[in-house]
């Protein structure tokens, strides 16, 4: 028991030297780290790996991806065969801090606003906003791949041809995106999407889902293990919906002809019925209004 104690304290007493020491760097240094590395023809993805970092990405007229950040960690912006990587990686006892600028991390990450490729985009935690310029002004790009460990995301005004998402355990709020093929996978968080038009593909283990549906274009599937979800449909939508549930329940609000309700499960068309809506409920609700 001794011993353990003793350990405890040495590791305590190291980690009070090193952060009063990144403290001093900290007011030393006003400067803030800046990096770039130029977008050729030749580079087909653009890399984000970040942790406990507040990100901002910016698409603006410009060649070239810039960052800028203001903490003591190690910043890189580099060219990796067809890719570019923007990365921060925390020195030392980094992932044990507990210092109370840690909160004032910011990164900031500048883009090419004619940049239409793939971008894949990795959150330990923190929180990333990433946005066009308006709704009709979207960013486009052909591929968007997002992986969130514990974090929150926001991201607005976007054309994406192919969006992939995975949610460990944080919050998402997307409002504006337009895209073919739409995969979201939320293992235990919450993702409010406002503004959709695409095809969609989720995967619900302990969750909550929220997607407001601007136009129904393509199929839905929804599979819940365990958590809610919410389907706002504009009143125009052509479906066929066909829902099972072992343990919840399945509301759809809006009118069915050609309905068959049972206690386990439900189906209808609205309208023409063009799209199909598959339904599956392990434990947990689904409303469709």
């Amino acid at each position: 028991m001794k011993r353990i104690v003793i350990l405890l304290l040495v590791i305590t007493g190291l980690y009070i030297i090193y952060n009063q020491s990144a403290t001093f760097d900290w007011f030393s240094n006003s400067g803030k780290n800046t990096t770039q590395a130029t977008v050729t023809e030749d580079i087909d993805v653009i890399e984000v790996n970040i942790s406990s970092v507040s990100t901002t990405i910016i698409p603006e007229d410009r060649k070239d991806v810039k960052a800028i950040y203001n903490g003591k960690d190690k910043l890189t912006v580099r060219e990796h065969g067809d890719a570019i990587e923007v990365s921060v990686k925390h020195k030392g006892f980094g992932w044990f801090d507990w210092s109370p600028f840690s909160k004032r991390k910011k990164l900031t990450i500048y883009i090419p606003e004619d940049y239409h490729r793939d971008m894949h985009i990795s959150l330990g935690s923190g929180n990333v906003s990433f946005s066009g310029k308006s709704k009709n002004n979207p960013i486009n790009l052909d591929e968007l791949t997002v992986d969130i460990g514990s974090g929150n995301m926001d991201l607005k005004n976007m054309n994406i041809n192919h969006f992939e998402q995975n949610v460990g355990s944080g919050n998402v709020d997307i409002k504006s995106l337009q895209t073919e093929t739409g995969s979201f996978d939320v293992s235990s968080g919450s993702l409010d999407v406002k503004e959709y038009t695409g095809a969609i593909h989720a995967n619900v283990s302990s969750g909550e889902l929220d997607f407001q549906v601007d136009q129904l274009t393509d199929s839905i599937e929804i599979d819940v293990s365990s958590g809610d979800v919410k389907l706002d449909l504009p009143n125009n939508a052509d479906f066929t919906l066909d829902g099972d549930v072992s343990s919840g329940d399945i509301i759809c609000e809006l009118p069915l002809t050609s309905k068959n309700i049972k206690k386990r499960s439900i189906e209808g068309i609205h309208g023409s019925g063009k799209y199909k809506i598959d339904l599956d409920v392990s434990s947990g609700d689904i409303t469709i209004r």
